[in-house]
């Protein structure tokens, strides 16, 4: 059989997790950038009780600065572009003695951000993690998939399917891509992703699994940008027979030029003792860590401000990539 990467609630090894280390990408948002990594890796280490965290800086001033505000972490110096790990670092396959690590080709997410040494963090990452390496040639990013150990993967057409990373690639190949290099058996796709999300719909802003065959996903808030997202996507699970809960939506935020930015609670990291929930100053900030606290009983949920992250495009899922016990 062939190996399938652990569902997120399984037993982590370590975490890594991207700090930010580009002041001309980070502007103003810099410093609280770092203070909001910084949380996040102190939730999910938990004093101990959770899991190792690899804090991977860019070059040696940002690696000061992570070890300053982390000193619980081992903090790593690989050059990346961002620290969008998520997308850029492997996926790690299988758990105990049996364990590789899945690359992809990466294209700055079709093309918008090609930045200097993201097209290969991943190989130099399983390789301190001592995990066999193996890249498939074709563009996949980590947050463009979202799935529950068993073999059924999530995913959206709108990023998946988009020609800005394969060009040409059909449904049923990319099917067959997931299966070959990934070990899925079931692809269950749904359409198009959150408003202005730069990524082209990653489903780890829409929808998650938070058990085998059990779908989190967010019900609309008043005037909520993403309405009709939400709806299409509680249609298309209800018809592939999976079971659905769901979480409050953040509702309509914007940035400061009004824009509406893709503020979404679904971007929480299940860690090993922790589950940590953007936060964004909102509404429905509270009732939407009581929710992922109702999911997850064995764990802690935290919320945590991700407001400066959101800045860079992504939150805590998208800057951290677990590695399997």
């Amino acid at each position: 059989m062939p190996l399938l990467p652990p569902p997120e609630w399984a037993a982590h090894q370590a975490v890594w997790i991207g700090f930010p280390s580009d002041p001309e990408l980070w502007l103003g948002d810099l410093i609280e950038a770092e203070r909001e990594a910084a949380a996040f890796a102190s939730a999910v280490h938990s004093n101990g009780a959770g899991e190792k965290v690899w804090l991977v800086a860019a070059h040696e001033d940002a690696a000061a600065k992570a070890r300053e505000l982390a000193p619980f972490a081992t903090v790593v110096v690989e050059k990346f572009g961002d620290v969008w790990l998520r997308d850029t670092g492997p996926i790690v396959l299988g758990s105990g003695g049996e364990r590789r690590a899945q690359g992809f080709r990466f294209n700055g997410w079709g093309g918008k951000y090609d930045l200097d040494g993201d097209q290969d963090v991943g190989e130099r990452l399983a390789g301190r993690a001592q995990l066999p390496f193996a890249k498939a040639d074709w563009v996949l990013e980590g947050g463009a998939i979202d799935h529950d150990g068993s073999g059924t993967v999530l995913t959206t057409e709108q990023c998946l399917l988009n020609p800005n990373r394969n060009r040409g690639l059909a449904q049923q190949e990319a099917e067959e891509r997931l299966r070959r290099d990934l070990g899925f058996d079931r692809v269950v796709w749904l359409g198009e992703g959150l408003l202005n999300d730069h990524t082209d719909g990653h489903i780890d802003n829409l929808a998650r699994f938070v058990g085998p065959g059990r779908v989190a996903i967010p019900t609309p808030a008043q005037d909520d940008p993403n309405e009709a997202v939400y709806r299409d996507a509680a249609r298309r699970l209800e018809a592939a027979k999976l079971d659905i809960v769901t979480l409050p939506s953040p509702g309509r935020l914007t940035d400061e030029t009004g824009d509406v930015i893709p503020a979404s609670y679904m971007n929480f990291y299940i860690g090993n003792a922790a589950v940590v929930v953007p936060q964004y100053g909102a509404p429905n900030d509270r009732a939407a860590v009581e929710a992922v606290q109702a999911l997850f009983p064995d764990r802690v949920a935290i919320g945590l401000r991700a407001d400066h992250i959101l800045s860079g495009g992504g939150s805590f899922h998208c800057i951290s990539q677990q590695v399997p016990k």
